[in-house]
């Protein structure tokens, strides 16, 4: 999922290492959360967060209900400003391919919007819901319910979820680590490559000034 280009959410910063927005970020996004409150009641509505998702992301309709949802955990129809700064994080993450990382250090507000019916255990189906917010792969999710379910009722309670997102983070410094040594040979090779073309140039240019 990529932010349609232009939006409001396109300029805000998520720090990398813990992914959070910054306080002035925070303040920025609180005064938009009110604009969008037309009703002033300190709030959005099932209609507004339509409109607001339809706005800054391509999600179709069945998405954002789900989202909604989800992010509605008293079920009273109306989400207030820590959820939606929970998605706009989540969104944020999603746009700076930071997913095992927003998993990571949010392990337990993660859980929790996971956990639909407050059962503290979390499903295969519960992640296939969610699947375009978090981008588990299918074999990923097999994997992960094989590896990491230690009680072999099909859940995960809070531990085994925890362990998840450690193995996971771990994978994706892993992986961040093989990227930046397979870029530092390329750079490496390429100004061998640019050392030999100008000793070539150089031999060439003496041969030439000797005839």
């Amino acid at each position: 999922m990529k932010l349609k280009e232009g939006s409001f959410l396109w300029y805000l910063y998520l720090d990398k290492l813990y992914c959070l927005l910054s306080v002035r970020n925070v303040k920025v996004l609180v005064e938009y959360f009110h604009l969008l409150d037309v009703h002033h009641n300190n709030t959005l509505n099932d209609v507004l967060f339509y409109h607001f998702l339809r706005h800054v992301t391509k999600w179709n309709r069945s998405q954002i209900t789900i989202v909604f949802n989800m992010l509605d955990w008293k079920a009273v129809g109306e989400i207030g400003f820590d959820q939606f700064y929970m998605l706009v994080c989540i969104l944020l993450a999603q746009q700076n391919h930071l997913e095992e990382q927003f998993i990571f250090r949010h392990s337990r507000p993660v859980f929790e919007l996971l956990d639909l019916e407050g059962q503290l255990r979390i499903g295969p189906e519960n992640f296939h819901m969610y699947n375009f917010l978090f981008n588990i792969r299918n074999q990923e999710l097999r994997e992960l319910y094989h590896d990491f379910d230690i009680t072999g009722d099909r859940y995960l309670n809070y531990k085994e979820f925890k362990l998840f997102t450690i193995f996971t983070w771990d994978k994706y410094q892993e992986r961040q680590k093989a990227k930046k040594e397979k870029e530092e040979e390329k750079r490496k090779e390429n100004e061998e490559k640019a050392l030999f073309k100008k000793k070539r140039l150089s031999q060439i240019n003496v041969s030439l000034s000797l005839i």
